[in-house]
């Protein structure tokens, strides 16, 4: 049969059009701009190839902090906003994290972030397994976020469909001391404290430290929150031509867990917790993680790059099940309890211009991670709930990788660029199961579930960069994708109600894209259209006795167009326009036990909008009188495979105002917020595949928010 070939081809055309435009417009830009009014070019960090905005053959964009406060700060998602094919919900729920998806990678995701790679001033916040959170993200110090759009395994391994870089900012400067408050609805309140500085010169360091504390009653039943985090960064330049950079970072969560609602219950109260509250539905989570990491100039064209770091995680987790299917000696029990210590290295080296025009990387990415994983009743002997019961399960999970790779790039005409890669990516894992009960009764007995299983992938990437004028390029890419399922959703089977689900099996992806890029006294404008062909995606399989499980589609495919535009319109008048169009579905026919549960060919891929829009216009000068005003769209989202049910589609507005006073060495800054301005009844994110109809988690209606900060 002849493939179906991409089919949109409006798309194409409008980014065809663009290219033809902006090559028109801007053809004479160069020429009219005064050099000394030109502003120095940021470097994009996040391809490792160290370029410019127009030189980067990727979809990659760089989100600063905002110099003045315009929010609380306490969730990613008050930052990351319209970047074109990020979808970013907010479950209103601290116990589940955020819910991301790049592309319709990690769409799947019931909590934690899949698919998509983290990392925070150089340091995975993702496991080898490719399970992430966002709860370290410092917003406080946070100095500025690079999202790259697409698979980039050959760049970062495993599970990068999409990645994420935060930055955290350098001390500079005299010492300073800042503190901050902030209130909002639902008895929100945030406290932090920001001690900074040092000067930019050999052998003197800088340092920030930050540390702060959030609690909340939660806009919705049973969703009451507690996070302290705190995070800090001390920087060196060495004599020898080396920047040494030390962090440390630690969370800790208590957060009650409302869970997901059926649509008639939303509809009817979105406030409501559905679950009894004898179980006492919530979730415990304690971090902290440090890091290291040199760079180092050999000579003129060499340098080095090495890094290290170390963390542990405990987390805790009490489940709404009821008593009667942990009686089974299968059962794993109600309540979740796992420490984990994670830990790794990447080593690199760069030789430029060996020939002219070129530059080659070489590394080796190391990641291991030892989970002790335990399982109990989520009652006692009096069937009290809530509370840490009988041992039911006891288990010693390992995952380690030793990723070897290779970068270069040849600017081989004026204009025309290669980038390439290789890496070759390998996840091993290991289960031992000690929980082993030497019942006499067959059917009673507990059977031995250790096991081990190892995936691996070779992973190239190739990709051209033409510059058509100084402010107009395009490119064209091609990259391998590769996904391993994590512990977690190994962790329970689609039968049965105990053991390892060893049959699950990484998902392999080819990867097409072609963009446009423009810089010029018009606006910034990026503008791509991407095809994606998936083998054995990993996609949520219904939940067996209360537990999520997952299981692997034979193919699927996502083809889709993404435009941005951002322009200083005036003075310090700001805006900014983005759009995606995203068509995630199903290529192949998966069986149903009935025909109502056959997922069809052509069924969209759950928890992925399929238009998303945003529109932003900020007054943001340095001191006085700063306002601003945003607009977001976003299509309905299918929640099972089979496209039963939907959200409705919505768009919800905020605006802000805020006022910046300075005199010598103070800093006074204020800001009031209101979110969802009309008050929308909307789906905020959704619990994919639930077995029991509760896939809707409701968003915030109108809510507000007001703080002031004050720096020394």
């Amino acid at each position: 049969m002849q493939r179906k070939r991409f089919n949109h081809e409006k798309h194409l055309t409008l980014l065809l059009l663009t290219v033809c435009i902006t090559q028109q417009l801007y053809a004479d830009t160069d020429k009219n701009i005064p050099s000394e009014n030109m502003l120095p070019v940021l470097k994009y960090q996040a391809t490792r190839t160290d370029t410019g905005f127009l030189d980067t053959s990727a979809s990659v964009y760089r989100v600063d902090a905002p110099e003045n406060t315009q929010s609380m700060g306490v969730n990613l998602s008050e930052v990351l906003k319209g970047i074109p094919g990020l979808q970013l919900n907010n479950r209103e729920n601290y116990a589940q994290d955020l819910q991301i998806s790049m592309r319709g990678f990690g769409a799947r995701s019931t909590f934690g972030v899949r698919g998509i790679r983290l990392y925070v001033d150089g340091i995975p916040a993702t496991m080898p397994d490719g399970q992430g959170q966002t709860s370290n993200i410092d917003l406080s110090s946070l100095s500025h976020l690079e999202v790259l759009g697409g698979p980039s395994s050959s760049l970062y391994g495993n599970s990068s469909g999409g990645t994420v870089l935060a930055t955290t900012k350098q001390g500079q400067g005299k010492d300073s001391l800042e503190l901050g408050y902030a209130a909002g609805s639902h008895h929100k309140n945030r406290t932090d404290l920001i001690l900074q500085g040092g000067a930019d010169r050999v052998g003197e360091p800088s340092y920030i430290i930050s540390s702060s504390y959030f609690d909340t009653d939660g806009f919705r039943d049973h969703s009451e929150a507690e996070k302290v985090l705190s995070n800090a960064k001390l920087t060196w330049k060495t004599q020898n031509d080396s920047i040494i950079n030390f962090i440390v970072n630690s969370v800790n969560i208590q957060a009650n867990d409302p869970q997901g609602l059926t649509y008639e219950q939303w509809k009817e109260n979105p406030k409501q917790a559905i679950a009894d509250p004898k179980y006492n539905v919530r979730k415990e989570i304690d971090q902290t993680q440090l890091g290291i990491h040199l760079d180092k100039k050999l000579t003129d064209l060499q340098s080095l790059y090495a890094m290290a770091y170390y963390g542990q995680r405990h987390v805790t987790q009490y489940q709404s099940m009821p008593e009667a299917p942990q009686l089974d000696n299968r059962h794993a029990g109600g309540v979740i309890d796992f420490k984990r210590d994670f830990y790794g290295s990447d080593l690199r080296w760069t030789l430029k211009d060996a020939l002219p025009g070129t530059q080659f990387i070489a590394g080796l990415a190391f990641d291991a991670m030892y989970e002790d994983r335990q399982g109990y009743n989520n009652f006692n002997s009096q069937h009290n709930f809530g509370v840490k019961g009988d041992l039911r399960r006891n288990e010693t999970n390992t995952l380690w990788n030793l990723d070897p790779y290779l970068h270069a790039s040849w600017q081989f005409l004026e204009n025309l660029r290669v980038d390439g890669g290789l890496r070759y990516s390998n996840v091993h894992y290991e289960s031992r199961d000690h929980y082993i009960k030497s019942d006499s009764n067959p059917e009673k007995n507990n059977n031995d579930d250790s096991g081990k299983t190892d995936y691996q992938k070779v992973l190239p990437s190739v990709a051209f960069n033409w510059s058509i004028t100084q402010k107009l390029s395009s490119y064209i890419s091609y990259a391998k994708g590769f996904e391993t399922p994590t512990f977690t959703e190994m962790a329970y089977p689609t039968v049965g109600t105990s053991g390892i689900n060893f049959a699950l099996k990484p998902s392999v992806s080819d990867n097409f894209e072609f963009g446009v890029k423009s810089d010029t006294v018009y606006g910034d404008i990026t503008a791509a259209v991407f095809s994606t062909e998936t083998k054995d995606d990993i996609v949520s399989a219904n939940a067996n006795n209360g537990r999520n499980t997952f299981k692997n589609a034979d193919k699927t495919k996502r083809q889709g167009f993404e435009f941005s535009w951002n322009k200083n319109l005036w003075h310090s008048l700001n805006a900014s326009v983005s759009y995606s169009w995203l068509d995630a579905q199903f290529d192949a026919e998966i069986p149903g036990k009935t025909q109502d549960k056959t997922v069809k060919k052509g069924n969209k891929i759950p928890g992925v909008a399929e238009n998303q829009a945003y529109f932003s216009l900020g007054w943001k000068p340095d001191t006085g009188l700063d306002a601003g005003f945003d607009l977001q769209y976003m299509d309905r989202i299918y929640v099972n495979d089979t496209n039963k049910e939907s959200t409705p589609s919505f768009t919800v507005a905020s605006v802000n105002a805020g006022y910046t006073w300075k005199e010598q060495d103070w800093k006074v800054r204020t800001f009031v917020r209101i979110d969802n301005l009309f008050d929308e009844n909307y789906i905020g994110s959704v619990i994919v595949n639930d077995s029991n109809g509760r896939f809707y988690e409701p968003a915030d209606g109108l809510n507000w928010s007001a703080g002031l900060r004050v720096t020394k």
